[in-house]
C-alpha cells in the first residue's frame, strides 16, 4: 500500500499569488515556514524551520487569496508533488511542492492571544 498524504501548522511567509490557468480555473501559491523545537546534545533549547511551498487550486485557492496573508497561522492537509522542466539554459529544474485538499484557517491574531486554537471549519469541503 502506497500513501502520500502530509500535514502542515505553519504561518505563511508571503501573501499568496493567484491567477487564472487556461481552463479558468484558480491557482494559487505561497510559501508556509514550520518550526521544530528540541533540545540538542548539550541541553539546550533549539528552534529548527522549515519552508515549504503550498499550492491550492478552484476554490480553494480563491479562499487563500481572499482570507490569507503573510503571518496569517494555517493548517494545510495535502499531499506531496515534484515537478520538472527544462530552464532557458536547458537545465532540468525540479520544484517540490504540497497540494493542498483541506486547509483550515488559524484564528486572526486581532481577536484571540491564544493561536494554538483552530477554527472548526473545512474550506476544502
Amino acid at each position: 500500500m502506497n500513501l502520500n498524504k502530509v500535514f502542515l501548522v505553519g504561518r505563511l511567509t508571503r501573501d499568496p499569488e493567484t491567477r487564472a490557468l487556461p481552463s479558468g480555473k484558480s491557482v494559487a501559491n505561497f510559501g508556509l515556514a514550520t518550526d521544530r523545537y528540541f533540545v540538542d546534545k548539550a541541553g539546550q533549547k533549539q528552534q529548527q524551520t522549515e519552508f515549504h511551498n503550498i499550492v491550492l487550486f478552484g476554490r480553494l485557492a480563491e479562499i487563500a487569496s481572499q482570507y490569507l496573508n503573510k503571518g496569517s497561522l494555517v493548517l494545510i492537509e495535502g499531499r506531496i508533488q515534484t515537478r520538472s522542466w527544462q530552464d532557458t539554459t536547458g537545465n532540468k529544474r525540479y520544484k517540490t511542492e504540497v497540494v493542498a485538499d483541506n486547509i483550515q484557517m488559524g484564528p486572526k491574531p486581532s481577536f484571540s492571544q491564544n493561536v494554538n486554537h483552530f477554527s472548526s471549519t473545512n474550506w476544502g469541503s
